[in-house]
């Protein structure tokens, strides 16, 4: 199972918020992350993400949400070959020998453009341990109450690259709380988390059959995603539809014993798809841009009370 992220190393960082009116969305540039996504009624606060800390002290694994690029989740042991050419990237999840979750989670993001309801964030990396620079924009859009996060990974430099893209959600866990989504297979993953081989869903911990995270204990990718996932809170009278464009083929799931959150990751690619991308398995998911290329990836998400938007 996946372990505790780094400890807090954003301080003194801004938090940025947009609102249309019924949504508030808090954001900060330090990895990009949402640090809440609420809304606010009648005197309380209604979190559909879990809210990072209020003190000044935290890192991304304390927020609400942060962004998966260029690639989501484990590369094995941070070591890669991409056209010929070997590369190495830097360990960035201690103690563990893999890279994790990309760049963009750790650095520092620009604020691009702002206005009521609408926020772009940039990030541009050079070309180090990728094979090209790239350019990565989140833009956040509030309306009636919804958030779009619409993430767009760009080739700015002069020689092709692999790319993916993903949202790393965390979501407040109830006893009762049930996720639905649309799957179909499920990796089995080692006790480092890397995949092993392909298998049907556990009962009990299929999200095609709705299942309870209270109950599960998950750190899997899933294929075959739907492009929507439910999360009901029976005990709020919620629920939450994730939308995800049919670019986002592969759904992460996360569910610690004993957490109060558990994650659903819209992704791209299946875990170590750099180095799993071959003809014998034409399902990895990884994408090549060539320079001056996009990839454009979309999530919405959708907040229900009692029933109505």
């Amino acid at each position: 199972m996946e372990s505790p992220l780094d400890p807090p190393q954003f301080t003194g960082v801004d938090r940025l918020k947009i609102t249309d009116g019924t949504a508030e969305l808090e954001v900060t540039p330090a990895g990009g992350c949402i640090t809440a996504f609420r809304w606010p009624r009648e005197g309380q606060t209604i979190d559909w993400l879990r809210p990072a800390p209020p003190g000044a002290a935290f890192g991304p694994g304390d927020t609400g949400c942060f962004p998966l690029l260029p690639y989501s989740n484990r590369i094995r042991d941070g070591r890669y070959t991409f056209q010929g050419r070997h590369y190495r990237l830097t360990r960035n999840f201690a103690p563990a020998p893999h890279s994790i979750h990309g760049h963009g989670w750790k650095a520092p993001w620009q604020v691009a453009d702002a206005a009521e309801g609408h926020l772009v964030l940039r990030y541009d990396h050079g070309a180090d341990d990728w094979p090209s620079a790239y350019r990565a924009e989140q833009r956040f859009d509030l309306a009636g109450g919804a958030l779009r996060v619409t993430l767009t990974l760009t080739n700015t430099g002069a020689a092709a690259m692999p790319a993916g893209l993903g949202l790393h959600p965390y979501f407040p866990r109830t006893p009762l709380c049930r996720l639905t989504a649309g799957v179909r297979e499920m990796w089995a993953a080692d006790g480092e988390v890397m995949p092993t081989r392909l298998v049907p869903p556990s009962p009990g911990a299929n999200p095609a059959q709705g299942m309870l995270p209270e109950r599960a204990a998950l750190d899997n990718c899933f294929t075959g995603f739907s492009g929507q996932a439910v999360i009901d809170w029976p005990e709020r009278a919620a629920s939450l539809t994730v939308a995800a464009d049919a670019t986002l083929g592969f759904l992460v799931v996360f569910t610690p014993p004993g957490a109060d959150f558990f994650c659903v990751e819209p992704v791209s690619h299946g875990t170590d798809a750099i180095n799993r991308a071959a003809p014998d398995q034409p399902d990895s998911g990884m994408s090549v841009l060539k320079p001056t290329e996009c990839f454009v990836s979309s999530i919405l998400f959708t907040p229900r009370l009692n029933g109505a938007v």
